[in-house]
């Protein structure tokens, strides 16, 4: 299976809510396929979320030391603690920032096969299943950010949040190529 080009931050696909997936068929087989080698390809991510795609539907896959976990629908049913630590995403390559989130985290999804699962999750596979769900209703891991700056380049150099979430409302359109490039 090819993997898919992932959009980058700026792209109002990124801003939208996903829809639910009603049919397990070969199409969404092909999706998480097609996913899960975009996720394997190289680009260091833990976990991708079908608007990454361009696909607005309500998938994720999710990978840790070779462990892949497939969430179709996944809805958070309960969660417990809290941590605060570094993210990222694929979707804003170079940039990350610290983000508070549930320390642990169970999930009702479906499988490819329309079987219902619940797991839960600490670490970072609890932590990568937030931010990706997040994705799904349009949420960037800037919007839940804890300070007012995104380091970039392995914290050589920082931007205001501030700045980064007025590119996707629309205010800053001129420096969108410049953050498309890092």
């Amino acid at each position: 299976m090819k993997s898919e080009r992932i959009i980058l931050f700026g792209n109002p696909v990124l801003r939208q809510v996903s829809s639910p997936v009603v049919s397990f068929h070969k199409r969404l087989h092909d999706l998480l396929d097609s996913m899960r080698a975009t996720l394997s390809s190289g680009e260091g991510g833990a976990g991708l979320a079908a608007p990454q795609i361009s696909v607005l539907t309500r998938v994720v896959v999710l990978c840790n030391d070779d462990d892949y976990l497939e969430l179709v629908n996944p809805e958070i049913i309960g969660t417990r603690g809290e941590t605060v630590g570094p993210e990222g995403c694929l979707s804003l390559p170079g940039y990350f920032g610290t983000v508070r989130r549930a320390e642990e985290v169970t999930v009702k999804f479906f499988n490819r096969l329309g079987e219902e699962d619940v797991v839960t999750r600490t670490g970072l596979m609890g932590r990568g299943i937030q931010h990706e769900i997040d994705h799904l209703d349009g949420v960037l891991f800037i919007d839940r950010m804890e300070e007012e700056f995104v380091f970039k380049n392995k914290g050589k150099s920082k931007q205001s949040v501030k700045e980064l979430l007025d590119l996707t409302r629309g205010k800053v359109l001129k420096n969108l190529k410049e953050v498309r490039q890092d």
